[in-house]
């Protein structure tokens, strides 16, 4: 297994807030999945799934994480909230490096997010159901695809870069 952290989590958890500062105090390079594949399709996600939908931006996530795979190690690695539902992805992340779920309550999330359109999942006459059903169905995901899980839940984003090197060792 590489050395590269990986942050899974639903939307809203802190993955790429987290992990930009944990690269900096490491030393290691930051990859959002997101922006990568924003980047390789000159498009934005809310773009790439209103015209190729769902299926296409999950095939995109699996070709990221088989890149990353054969590129050097030293990475903190945030992926998309949906991209640990794939069983395929969840034991190329698990090869990738330690895998740390980021976990917080629905009522967390829809506070982070409910502000957000650039998130095509919660486009919905009700979100914060949308949020919480989701959680339900990705949470064995995140358990299956993780070797850490590390609660959000009223904690800064210092206080979890500081528990992060403790479960690592």
């Amino acid at each position: 297994m590489k050395n590269n952290i990986i942050l899974i989590g639903y939307m809203g958890a802190g993955k790429s807030t987290v992990g930009k500062k944990l690269a900096k105090v490491r030393a290691y390079e930051f990859i959002d999945t997101d922006q990568w594949i924003e980047k390789q399709e000159n498009r934005s996600i809310p773009e790439i799934f209103a015209k190729e939908g769902e299926e296409y931006f999950r095939c995109l996530e699996t070709e990221c994480i088989r890149r990353l795979l054969k590129e050097e190690k030293g990475k903190v690695i945030s992926v998309g909230g949906g991209l640990p539902v794939r069983e395929e992805n969840r034991e190329l992340l698990k090869q990738l490096g330690t895998v740390i779920y980021l976990k917080a309550t629905p009522e967390t999330i829809y506070e982070r997010v409910k502000e957000d359109t650039n998130r095509p999942l919660l486009q919905t006459e009700n979100p914060k159901e949308r949020i919480r059903t989701m959680m339900e169905e990705r949470e064995p995901f995140y358990q299956q695809a993780s070797h850490i899980v590390l609660s959000v839940e009223e904690k800064s984003v210092d206080q979890l870069i500081s528990e992060i090197p403790m479960l690592l060792d």
